[in-house]
């Protein structure tokens, strides 16, 4: 199984620290004015053309009112790169189905086939109805469970054929999205609950999970293994981690330490309210690796959990050397994890720390090509 490793783009800003997800208030803001980088195009050009030229395949983009929309601005991007693919996060619900693969077929068009979609349902109920969606969780993932059937059916009908679909939550009739031969790009997609393992297995490309011991990855994936034979299908994995990697492990570790020490208690303390109020199960599991206590953040070695103290979503961290940090990339590619979702703070000066360090490690092991030049890398997912 080949390697494929991505990098991240911070849509919504950029720091030396380490940046609430999602929390745009002023008082957050404030905390990291010395540091805090915008997400413009020149910024967020100068990390995709950085990208590009290290060798990382794609860039994820994050989704939600507290970053700029992901569509409009990697479409911006793909037009200051040539081979970067963009994984697109989107909410499936939001918009009609049939209009996401327009949207899609659109982006491949114009992009030479560089779109990736990263599908996410959403796990917090408050966020949904800003978006005046009012379905509970269970019932978000029986609606994208329809969404995806109607976004495949859509784009990959019998020749000169439509597609119609009737649901609970859809009625689409005669239907069809032409890709101009490129085809619907890879599902991404995460969850951690029942209904979420339910869908991922019908419907994904390739499965994600955020960063815990390799154990708890161990038991995932064999359980949406066996979810997905029952389906009549097969999965690819993936992995979403941030990255501190440095000529040393105690260099990286010193690092880690300085990101903690610019988290006040009272900071954490605000955060673990919130993260106890969310539906999420992926980011219950992520809290319990770490309970609210920075003394116990190494929660497997090189694994940092500091990053969940303070933010949503992905929590834990790889740190150490570069070898250290390729040891455990290996780890967990033998598991059968194939894609490697990285990030930093700041995601500029860390996509080179690791492209120039433990990706080089990586390929020297033969676990991983060269930069690829020219067009885009055929990506099998």
């Amino acid at each position: 199984m080949t390697l494929h490793i991505h990098w991240y783009l911070p849509t919504n800003g950029d720091s030396r620290d380490i940046v609430g997800s999602g929390d745009g208030s002023q008082k957050t803001l404030a905390a990291v004015a010395d540091t805090f980088r915008p997400p413009t195009i020149e910024y967020l050009g100068q990390i995709a053309r950085s990208a590009e030229q290290l060798g990382y395949e794609a860039v994820l983009t994050p989704t939600g009112l507290w970053c700029e929309d992901p569509w409009i601005t990697t479409a911006a991007l793909s037009q200051v790169t040539r081979r970067l693919r963009f994984l697109v996060a989107f909410r499936p619900g939001l918009v009609s189905p049939t209009l996401a693969a327009h949207q899609a077929a659109t982006f491949q068009r114009i992009t030479g086939g560089r779109l990736l979609l990263n599908v996410v349902t959403g796990g917090d109920s408050a966020e949904q109805r800003r978006f005046g969606d009012h379905l509970g969780h269970d019932e978000r993932y029986d609606r994208t469970d329809e969404f995806l059937a109607v976004l495949r059916g859509v784009t990959d009908p019998p020749p000169g054929e439509t597609f119609g679909f009737t649901g609970r939550h859809y009625r689409i009739e005669e239907a069809r999205v032409d890709t101009g031969g490129y085809g619907l790009p890879p599902l991404f997609f995460g969850g951690a609950s029942p209904a979420a393992e339910r869908v991922a297995a019908r419907r994904a490309d390739v499965y994600l999970a955020w960063g815990e011991p390799p154990k708890l990855i161990a038991e995932r994936l064999e359980r949406m293994r066996e979810l997905a034979a029952a389906e009549g299908r097969e999965l690819r994995f993936g992995i979403r981690l941030h990255v501190i990697s440095r000529d040393t492990s105690a260099q990286a570790w010193a690092e880690a330490e300085r990101l903690l020490s610019r988290i006040t208690p009272e900071r954490i303390a605000a955060v673990r309210a919130d993260l106890a109020a969310s539906e999420s199960v992926g980011q219950r599991r992520m809290y319990a690796l770490h309970g609210g206590d920075r003394d116990r953040l190494e929660i497997y070695p090189n694994l940092w959990a500091g990053y969940g103290l303070v933010r949503g979503g992905a929590g834990t961290a790889l740190v150490g050397s570069h070898e250290e940090v390729a040891d455990r990339i290996e780890e967990y590619h033998a598991l059968g994890l194939d894609h490697f979702i990285l990030s930093g703070q700041p995601h500029l000066e860390e996509a080179y720390w690791f492209a120039e360090g433990a990706a080089a490690v990586l390929r020297s092991r033969g676990l991983l090509p060269a930069p690829a030049a020219g067009t885009a890398p055929a990506l099998v997912p």
